[in-house]
């Protein structure tokens, strides 16, 4: 690597276990001794006293880049196959001039040895890559729609999708300093932009929701991230002020299906065959009891249901049919005296408010009442249950 291209920086950078990282760069500070994962490229400089990096000179087609040179996987090659997913934020500002801005790129590992200061952000002719691009110049020959625009570039600096800036009422090229959030979901395959004022907090609706499969685009590739900028054919200049940079892999129950869904139903199979269940004798008891209970439970409500809806009639003798008078009989009870009486249907009866009880005098079937039979029997079924 070219020294006098390449300017080490202060970085703190934490390691997992798996290939994932997490980039923090809250000040910079200039350390040339120190072996960091950070580089600078092209007219790339630290600044203001090792607080801020300036991407590019104020003079015509002036590029830098900034690159973390510690690579990752956008497909773990472990197994299962895991898709990584990642989430960066940075605040920057940008010159009020009309030159290209500046874009976060993400590309494989030997374009820092390829980046070129005369295209737009280094990019040379078939490399692939994808950039998130900041840009405030509008070139009809890439599609641009303004010069305030965020957009999305696969392989290519004709954007695959683009959004207006000044939506958010804010200006690219102001010269304030905005910070953005970036995240890439792998198991939704979106890749997700907001943007806002420095010291704003994050906005809940993004500027941009962009559908891709950064897996299928990269597969197992190493792949590099890092912010390039270019003026253009302006004086503008693009400085960094902080960058914070996450990686970090999917859980297999959020994939919509396993990579290798074989491996997947192989270890169900093996987990199952590992843990056969034994059967239980009071397990067994236990259900045996319960099904008589429920046997007999169901033969109890027969009954009981037969009693009420089919035996429910009255038998009434041919000889007090309906169609013939019917003499009733009533005692009537006044203190210790009583006396009776008998009357016919078509003779006149006096009423009293004396106690009077009318005793029909027709023929009515037996009825069973199952009530206590069916107590008994759940008392007994408790019983056993709580016994067992």
């Amino acid at each position: 690597m070219d020294s006098t291209h390449l300017l080490t920086i202060f970085s703190l950078l934490t390691l997992a276990s798996k290939p994932i990282f997490s980039l923090s760069l809250p000040t910079l500070h200039p350390n040339p001794s120190f072996d960091s994962d950070l580089a600078l490229f092209g007219d790339a400089e630290i600044v203001n006293g090792g607080s801020s990096i300036q991407l590019t000179r104020p003079i015509a087609s002036s590029s830098g880049l900034l690159i973390h040179t510690k690579p990752f996987k956008f497909l773990e090659s472990n197994h299962p196959i895991k898709p990584i997913s990642f989430s960066t934020d940075f605040s920057f500002s940008i010159s009020p001039h009309f030159g290209d801005g500046l874009a976060l790129v993400i590309v494989p590992t030997n374009f820092p040895q390829k980046f070129s200061g005369k295209t737009s952000f280094g990019f040379s002719r078939g490399i692939k890559f994808l950039g998130i691009e900041f840009d405030t110049s509008m070139d009809s020959n890439v599609g641009d729609e303004n010069a305030n625009h965020v957009g999305v570039d696969v392989c290519s600096l004709v954007s695959a999708r683009v959004s207006n800036v000044s939506s958010l009422n804010l200006v690219l090229n102001s010269g304030v300093k905005l910070q953005t959030w970036i995240d890439y979901d792998a198991s939704s395959k979106g890749l997700e932009i907001r943007l806002s004022k420095m010291g704003n907090a994050k906005p809940y609706n993004p500027l941009m929701v962009f559908p891709i499969d950064l897996g299928e685009l990269w597969k197992g590739e190493e792949v590099l991230v890092g912010i390039s900028s270019s003026s253009g054919n302006s004086v503008q200049t693009s400085t960094v002020y902080s960058w914070n940079f996450r990686v970090r892999s999917v859980p297999n129950w959020m994939h919509s299906q396993p990579v290798d869904p074989r491996l997947h139903s192989d270890k169900g199979r093996d987990r199952k065959a590992g843990h056969k269940k034994v059967p239980c004798p009071l397990t067994m008891l236990s259900g045996l009891i319960l099904a008589v209970g429920c046997g007999v439970l169901v033969v109890f409500m027969a009954l009981f249901l037969w009693t009420i809806f089919v035996n429910r009639t009255a038998v009434i003798p041919e000889e007090y049919s309906l169609h013939h008078p019917t003499n009733f009989g009533y005692k009537k009870e006044a203190g210790l005296c009583t006396q009776q009486s008998l009357f016919h249907d078509d003779a006149p009866a006096t009423q009293t408010n004396d106690n009077l009880a009318l005793i029909a005098l027709v023929g009515r079937s037996p009825t069973i009442s199952p009530r206590p039979l069916l107590m008994s029997f759940m008392a007994l079924t408790l019983h056993l249950q709580a016994y067992f």
